[in-house]
């Protein structure tokens, strides 16, 4: 019977140099730190764009759910013009109506002009009358149909349309977008951890040498995915920082271009303050992906290779 081996002896200090070159130990160790960095850039725009555009359809909703306009289509200038009045007091002596305002007929022309010109401001132009109208809150729909009814008994040449009616389309449109943002968001997220395993398998396929030594020493699998594990959180935190930054900069470059356009329908696509701290989590979310993704893959693998 052959003669047990003495056991090996183990220097602390070739133990650390190992666990040290087990990855590269420079500030940016290999392409992942800038593939994560455009990751997260892309994430980052992404998840702006879907917060706005979902901030932007909440905010149209609530401001165009309760607003409607009265049309009165009369050819006649003076019976629309009492038309108009005999509506306007009416609809303010409805419970469902909390303010009607008719439209200065200056204030219609100056609108039109830029499609009819001078023939805006005719007489002999049959342009309607409009009648402004907000409604108390509650269901708005129902509250129309209502309107709707009585003016149909008042005047057959009186019609309100719902503001939320003209925009619907557009509604529709922008919480889709919104909707596909979320979908890019959750791609980005996909695409990053696969990033991530890629990396820690080709890690650890070029430290197979250095990986035994660290078993001989005693190390365990749990340990040696510590070392993968605290070495891809700092690759992807300086990754995460740098594209968050940088796409922060497209965001606020944005925001100011929607401002210059003095456009009220782009203006309420924007980010409220719970959306901004919501972003600035997704680095830290990037952290912790990388984190969980990187010690789950060495652990298989080390467990597959015993």
């Amino acid at each position: 019977m052959a003669a047990p081996l003495p056991p090996v002896p183990v220097d602390n200090r070739s133990a650390s140099a190992a666990r040290n070159r087990l990855l590269p130990e420079g500030r940016v160790a290999g392409p992942m730190p800038w593939v994560i960095a455009i990751m997260m850039f892309l994430t980052v725009l992404a998840a702006a764009a879907g917060l706005g555009l979902g901030a932007g359809v909440r905010a149209m909703g609530a401001d165009l759910a309760g607003r409607a306009t009265v049309q009165i289509v009369e050819a006649d200038q003076l019976a629309r013009d009492r038309l108009a009045v005999s509506v306007a007091g009416a609809l303010r002596g409805m419970p469902d109506v909390r303010r009607a305002m008719p439209v200065d007929q200056r204030a219609l022309a100056d609108q039109l002009r830029p499609w009819l010109g001078d023939e805006a401001v005719s007489r002999d132009l049959p342009v309607p009358a409009l009648i402004d109208v907000d409604l108390t809150p509650g269901n708005a729909d129902a509250k129309v149909a209502a309107l709707r009814g009585v003016l149909g008994k008042i005047s057959t040449k009186a019609r309100i349309e719902p503001h939320a009616a003209f925009l619907q389309p557009l509604s529709a449109l922008l919480a889709s977008l919104g909707w596909l943002a979320v979908g890019l968001v959750l791609l980005m997220a996909v695409a990053t951890a696969a990033v991530v395993v890629l990396a820690a398998r080709a890690a650890l396929d070029s430290h197979r040498g250095t990986i035994d030594v660290l078993h001989l020493m005693g190390a365990t699998d749990v340990q040696i995915a510590r070392l993968f594990q605290r070495r891809i959180a700092l690759d992807a935190l300086l990754g995460g920082v740098a594209g968050f930054c940088a796409a922060m900069l497209v965001i606020l470059a944005l925001g100011g271009r929607l401002e210059a356009t003095g456009s009220d329908l782009l203006r309420v696509i924007g980010l409220p303050w719970a959306a901004w701290g919501l972003l600035l989590l997704l680095p830290v979310g990037g952290v912790l992906l990388a984190m969980l993704a990187a010690r789950l893959t060495i652990l298989r693998a080390l467990s597959r290779a015993l």
